[in-house]
């Protein structure tokens, strides 16, 4: 197995139709070797002709042999899905980072509650086999527009947990869809909530939890796209000084921080460049950020400590960042 600076080249040894325009890959190590371990909600950056997206591993995190990636082919994205789906075939060499887990399944919890819409199955689905395993109290709410959409029905419903799952379809009966009011009524200490999937169905989920009183250490999730990279009309430039040196770097109203910071030889590790990973997190030592990112819960976000320079900005003429 080749690797460097943390990445890996695997071979992709299947590719299996498990819904409608939803593929799952099989990768498996180059030399046949073991993979990298990995936990349950651990996502993968790869790499297809020069474009670099993240996919959650959806299978059980014992195996060390392969990793599972689904992927939902988005004509209307920003083209990482449809190259997956149109360019990469069985045995085709990949790049792929070592996994990474932002999206962790909480220690000590009494009771998990694991809701998925759409794609957002893949790492849920990773999160139910890995407690069923450990035998640890969980219930799955599955969200989808139809059966036909929904990837994993058969691999849940053969489970032995697959009491522990419920289905909720857009074009099933009423008395059938997700109650989300109805089921984030009432906080319970020890229940942690995760939750994967569109933007919509994530800030359903998310603001009815937080209007209803949930704590946010209970709260878990990960969003896969983001329009907080996207410029805004009203942005300004202003600069940012790194605390090692003093230097003082200009942002231009069209660019971000990590653009701005490459442009002067200062390098930030960057991944999704849409506020989503957190592979770009830095310290703010003076200023107040303007937080556009979607990995920050409102009280990490509201502390201003620390921001994205992929994609957030500041609402002062200066941040002075830990650099």
């Amino acid at each position: 197995m080749n690797t460097f600076q943390n990445e890996i080249n695997v071979r992709v040894a299947s590719i299996a139709l498990v819904a409608v325009d939803i593929c799952m890959f099989e990768l498996v190590a180059e030399d046949g070797a073991s993979l990298p371990p990995f936990s349950a909600g651990s996502h993968v950056d790869v790499t297809v002709d020069g474009t670099t997206r993240q996919y959650s591993l959806c299978n059980d995190p014992s195996e060390n042999h392969r990793y599972q990636i689904a992927v939902l082919k988005d004509s209307a994205g920003r083209g990482g899905s449809v190259k997956m789906h149109e360019r990469v075939k069985a045995g085709d060499t990949i790049r792929i980072s070592a996994p990474r887990n932002h999206f962790h399944l909480a220690s000590g919890a009494q009771q998990h509650l694991l809701l998925a819409g759409g794609i957002g199955v893949t790492p849920i689905l990773c999160m139910a086999e890995r407690l069923a395993s450990i035998d640890s109290e969980f219930e799955m709410h599955y969200c989808a527009r139809s059966p036909e959409r929904a990837a994993f029905v058969p691999r849940v419903q053969q489970s032995g947990f697959a009491d522990k799952v419920r289905f909720h379809f857009d074009n099933g009966p009423e008395e059938d869809k997700l109650d989300i009011p109805a089921l984030l009524k009432t906080p319970k200490a020890g229940t942690h909530v995760y939750v994967c999937g569109p933007k919509g169905f994530m800030n359903a989920v998310l603001d009815t939890a937080r209007e209803n009183g949930w704590p946010e250490d209970q709260l878990h999730y990960e969003f896969f796209a983001s329009d907080a990279a996207a410029p805004r009309e009203d942005d300004g430039s202003f600069q940012v000084k790194l605390a090692s040196s003093g230097r003082v770097i200009p942002v231009r109203a069209e660019q971000t921080v990590t653009e701005a910071l490459a442009e002067a030889g200062v390098d930030v590790g960057t991944s999704c460049m849409q506020g989503i990973c957190g592979t770009c997190i830095t310290r703010v030592l003076e200023g107040t950020p303007d937080h556009r990112d979607m990995y920050f819960s409102p009280e990490e976000q509201a502390a201003n400590d620390q921001f994205t320079p992929c994609c957030s900005r500041s609402l002062t003429p200066l941040l002075v960042l830990d650099l």
